[in-house]
């Protein structure tokens, strides 16, 4: 391809959904990223952002870019995918521009990646599915004032299965130079009230990666986000939500809104959280213990209005109960299903008053007693077809196990492998843990690997 016979797609929704100078649409874009929420400290993968015009989403927008000033450097290549608003067709859509063109100038696009997705079924050059469509046009902006050379992957998702977009998504999913761009809003039209609810479900059913239960109702990206939600399971990631507003929120209008969400998915197995907020969560844990040595029973706890979101997520968790170094009370939430903060001080009470093995706390132990708190990313089935399978599977160091059959089911943090190193008496250990003969073997044998993220401190620091 050469200068002169490239193909341009110019800006079709600039002046409506975005402005249409380049000033103008400079400085709308630098109020969004400098008024973002709170950074939660997130290296995302991939992203989930709104697509509505910028007077009513771009602050969230912005929320969702915003981490990734970080990543200027890294990136060059953004895949784009959202749904078709205008034009009805079954699969997914690709443009046969050579770039797109905005206000700030022109992004070429990644015709290598889109020559393997036109080798997938259902994947075709619609150019009249791109007439004035704006649900990926909106972000290009955005992506132009964070990078400062990358190419586009504009993928548009009409009547699309979930099994089609995630095989598109893992054909172009690449390494840290690659990141991923859901377009998406949330529900549409309804009392802010309503929406609100309806926007929290949808939150949480994508941070428990569930796009099973997400519809057009939820979101109306929820095709392409069912795609990339099943790579994000399968590929072991963790989602923040940064942000979760509605156009009542930026646009006054509370009779009917649209709701609008920023999502952050990063890999598990690497990510952090800020150390703001895991000492919040060693601190949670602790109350939970404290509150049950002064009262007798657990706490009843809600949450309040300035947390982070890394705190309101719904995540996983276990808490670790030390005394003198050797294990004092250990218990957890192997599936998450409610708010981070929550968990946390929940399972920090039964580890210290419920754990059967151990019978229930002192004052006196509690003073010499340390607390670690671990964040469990999604389960994830391993597929194995004997022992010897099984063994060479599992990633030592790495993988907490959950071992079930029959009715029985034990777990394995990946801080156990210190004191077990050997994959083979991991596993055997893990099948005695759950009630089974250490050398027990059936067909219907399950075993899924999870990730952590564990820290703690003394309970001392808070007495």
């Amino acid at each position: 391809m050469t200068a002169t016979n490239a193909t341009v797609r110019p800006p079709e929704v600039a002046g409506r959904f975005y402005p249409d100078g380049h000033n103008a649409c400079a400085e709308m874009v630098e109020h969004c990223l400098s008024a973002a929420r709170p950074d939660a400290e997130v290296e995302p993968k991939v992203l989930v952002a709104p697509h509505a015009g910028w007077g009513f989403s771009g602050l969230i927008a912005g929320t969702a870019y915003a981490p990734l000033r970080a990543r200027a450097d890294v990136v060059r290549r953004v895949v784009l995918i959202g749904p078709a608003h205008r034009v009805g067709f079954k699969g997914i859509a690709v443009t046969s521009a050579d770039a797109w063109a905005t206000p700030l100038g022109t992004v070429p696009v990644d015709w290598s990646s889109l020559r393997r997705l036109l080798a997938l079924p259902e994947v075709a050059v619609r150019d009249h599915a791109f007439a004035e469509e704006h649900s990926l046009e909106v972000h290009v902006p955005f992506l132009q004032r964070l990078f400062s050379s990358f190419e586009i992957v504009p993928l548009l998702v009409g009547d699309a299965t979930p099994d089609l977009v995630g095989r598109a998504v893992e054909a172009v999913w690449g390494g840290p130079e690659t990141l991923i761009v859901v377009s998406s809003d949330l529900s549409h039209f309804h009392d802010y009230d309503t929406a609100r609810g309806l926007d929290a479900d949808t939150t949480g059913w994508i941070e428990l990666l569930r796009p099973d239960k997400i519809n057009g109702q939820g979101a109306c990206g929820h095709r392409a986000l069912a795609g990339v939600l099943n790579q994000a399971r399968q590929r072991d990631l963790r989602v923040t939500a940064l942000d979760v507003r509605n156009s009542g929120d930026t646009q006054g209008g509370r009779d009917r809104v649209v709701g609008y969400g920023a999502f952050a998915m990063e890999y598990a197995e690497s990510a952090r959280l800020a150390e703001t907020d895991k000492r919040r969560l060693v601190e949670a844990a602790r109350y939970g213990v404290t509150f049950g040595l002064k009262h007798g029973r657990a706490p009843r706890v809600g949450l309040g209005t300035e947390l982070s979101p890394a705190l309101t997520a719904k995540r996983a968790s276990f808490v670790t109960l030390t005394l003198d170094g050797k294990l004092r009370g250990c218990i957890g939430s192997v599936i998450a299903h409610r708010s981070l903060l929550v968990d946390v001080i929940d399972n920090a009470w039964k580890a210290a008053f419920s754990d059967h093995r151990f019978g229930r706390l002192t004052t006196e132990e509690a003073e010499r007693m340390d607390v670690s708190v671990s964040l469990l990313s999604t389960p994830r089935p391993i597929t194995f077809s004997d022992e010897a399978e099984l063994v060479r599977a599992v990633r030592p160091d790495q993988d907490g196990l959950i071992l079930q059959d029959g009715g029985r089911r034990g777990l394995f943090l990946p801080s156990v492998w210190s004191g077990i190193p050997e994959a083979s008496r991991f596993v055997s250990h893990l099948k005695g843990k759950a009630g089974l003969p250490r050398d027990h073997w059936s067909d219907t044998l399950q075993v899924s690997r999870f990730t952590t993220e564990t820290f703690g401190g003394t309970f001392r620091e808070n007495t």
